[in-house]
């Protein structure tokens, strides 16, 4: 059974940091690229990073590029995001999700992030 597993999440300051991890299980986790998305209130869900299945290539959200860092380990069918100097509108509750294949129905709980002081 495909799970995605996200976690990391929390109330952090303007300019705090976070890092979060989203575990899978289910499918052959090095097979697959990954994304993290994120979802605000009131708003549709967007993709915020992605990286190739070997961890070679990341992408990111334009708003976010400088500050997040999206990594992988495929041991471990583990992916995670390193989130800095965090601001308000980043403030979602965040997904990790193949972006494509078979799998890409499937979704986790997300984790909450709320940026404020």
């Amino acid at each position: 059974q495909v799970h995605f597993v996200e976690s990391g999440g929390g109330l952090v300051q303007p300019g705090g940091s976070l890092r979060l991890s989203c575990a899978v299980s289910g499918f052959t986790f090095s097979s697959y690229p990954m994304k993290w998305y994120r979802q605000a209130p009131g708003k549709e869900r967007e993709t915020v990073a992605g990286i190739t299945s070997n961890g070679g290539s990341t992408n990111y959200k334009d708003s976010v590029k400088g500050r997040f860092i999206i990594s992988r380990d495929n041991v471990k069918n583990m992916v995670y995001l390193q989130m800095n100097s965090l601001q308000p509108e980043d403030t979602a509750v965040y997904y990790c999700n193949t972006g494509w294949g078979p799998y890409s129905s499937y979704w986790g709980q997300g984790t909450q992030v709320t940026v404020s002081s």
